[in-house]
């Protein structure tokens, strides 16, 4: 909040990670700068949407794998209940496949947890301000995604898969998890459930490792 007769304004924000040492860590981290107030923290999606609906902060920093919801699916649901918070997603890993799926949600900028407070505050007020930062770790690994993303599938895929299973099935092979593959391909959850089953049936996979490797032997990835 601003305190009478301040010239600057805080920045509330929100931090959301299931993790209660990263989270608790973040929390002193960003109270130490002046100009920003953290106003509430949640261990996993759910209680993230709660509490921004009842702070009504700025931003939120959020954490890409959390239990409950993940951080796709709450990354969709904040922006479209609460357009005005901007959504800074944190993961572990630069080369994590979901940052497209996170970004196409709506999703201003994009962390991996080695930044230093200097940076992601600096994403924070940027979001918040309707601006993108991108670590730049995180930018290259979005270009290779983006490139990866244009492989296609063969033009007759092995065992009677379709071309829609043939991508889906490339798709687990590098990575991507379900909520990804379907903001990837603009489909429902349940749907691309339902596609992995039938790869399964046809690759004869028990299971995606078994998947992964069918993927692998048969040039899909």
């Amino acid at each position: 909040m601003t305190a009478p007769g301040s010239a600057v304004e805080s920045l509330r924000i929100v931090v959301a990670d299931d993790q209660a040492s990263v989270r608790e860590g973040l929390v002193v981290l960003l109270d130490l700068l002046p100009d920003i107030e953290v106003v509430g923290s949640a261990a996993n999606g759910e209680e993230a949407i709660r509490v921004v609906a009842d702070k009504r902060p700025d931003a939120i920093l959020l954490d890409l794998r959390m239990p409950v919801l993940d951080g796709i699916e709450t990354t969709r649901r904040l922006v479209r209940e609460y357009p005005r918070v901007a959504v800074v997603v944190l993961t572990t890993y630069a080369d994590d496949v979901s940052v497209l799926a996170a970004l196409r949600e709506g999703a201003r900028s994009y962390l991996t947890k080695d930044a230093d407070r200097t940076h992601i505050a600096h994403a924070l007020r940027s979001a918040a301000a309707g601006l993108t930062v991108l670590d730049p770790a995180v930018h290259a690994a979005l270009v290779a995604c983006a490139t990866a993303g244009t492989r296609k599938p063969p033009a007759q895929p092995p065992d009677g898969l379709t071309q829609r299973e043939a991508e889906i099935l490339s798709m687990i092979a590098r990575g991507m998890t379900n909520p990804g593959i379907a903001a990837e391909l603009y489909l429902t959850t349940h749907t691309v459930k339902s596609h992995i089953n039938r790869i399964f049936a046809k690759t004869g996979s028990p299971d995606r490792a078994a998947a992964i490797r069918y993927a692998r032997d048969h040039d899909l990835t």
